[in-house]
């Protein structure tokens, strides 16, 4: 089991290190970054749930959008339907940047997976389903320690 977990300390290390050239490339941190990827996953998304999904507070959402609309990633709008919620979109760029960056990581993975069976694709699935829920309840565990100083 040692191999796994060095194997899977290494993965995250890739997909850290995959995010830091993302974001240098498109010009962001990677808080902005990561509020860029929920806003394309869930195009138009309002700012309170990119505050709930991104973690973070009021301010710190506004200013992260503010920095995409700099940008030229999102724009802002009131939500026809309830005019005291912003829905944040993403643009043509935003679109055009997710292919660049994420485009040929998907196309790579595709073509890499080819070599398993439809058996051995069902176990790493599963394997991947119980990491993340086990990184998930870690996640928990530790945000009920008190913060060190």
């Amino acid at each position: 089991m040692t191999n796994v977990a060095v194997r899977m300390r290494l993965l995250q290390q890739s997909f850290d290190a995959f995010d830091d050239a993302a974001a240098t490339l498109l010009g962001l941190n990677r808080t902005d970054l990561r509020c860029l990827d929920l806003i394309l996953a869930n195009d138009p998304m309002s700012a309170g749930d990119l505050t709930r999904a991104a973690k973070l507070s009021p301010a710190a959402t506004t200013t992260a959008i503010d920095r995409l609309e700099r940008a030229g990633f999102v724009t802002r709008s009131r939500d026809t339907a309830n005019r005291r919620r912003v829905l944040v979109t993403s643009t043509p760029a935003a679109r055009a940047a997710e292919k660049e960056v994420y485009g040929p990581l998907g196309e790579a993975g595709t073509s890499a997976l080819h070599r398993y069976s439809e058996e051995q694709l069902a176990v790493i699935i599963d394997f991947l389903d119980t990491a993340r829920q086990v990184q998930e309840d870690q996640t928990a565990r530790l945000k009920q320690l008190p913060a060190r100083k």
